[in-house]
């Protein structure tokens, strides 16, 4: 199983509502999401370019190949961005509604969620 580090980061040049082909080369002080995640784990992402950004569920389906399981929140009303030309950073995030999830959980265990 491969190691669940943080700064996981990316870039992708992918235009349209298909899966993002990732660059496969983190930014200095970023790890690639294959190296960090791997493939076929879901993640939570963020995409951001320009005025255009999506955050959601996906998982990697190759090594350079991110798969948008579901949309969390867009700058197209929630739906799947149609992005345009240019490149855009593609990261892991915590979502938001993954933080009230996990409030809520530890709210009924006690906050010891290792019972």
């Amino acid at each position: 199983m491969a190691a669940r580090d943080d700064r996981v980061k990316d870039t992708s040049t992918t235009t349209g509502t298909g899966n993002i082909t990732l660059s496969g080369t983190a930014p200095s002080g970023f790890q690639t999401f294959n190296a960090t995640i791997g493939q076929n784990i879901m993640l939570e992402y963020a995409i951001g370019g320009g005025a255009e950004w999506e955050t959601g569920f996906g998982y990697l389906s190759g090594a350079t190949t991110l798969v948008r399981e579901t949309v969390a929140e867009s700058s197209n009303a929630g739906a799947l961005v149609s992005f345009s030309a240019g490149t855009k950073d593609v990261f892991c995030t915590l979502l938001a509604e993954s933080i009230v999830d996990l409030s809520i959980a530890m709210a009924i265990s006690g906050g010891n969620l290792l019972q």
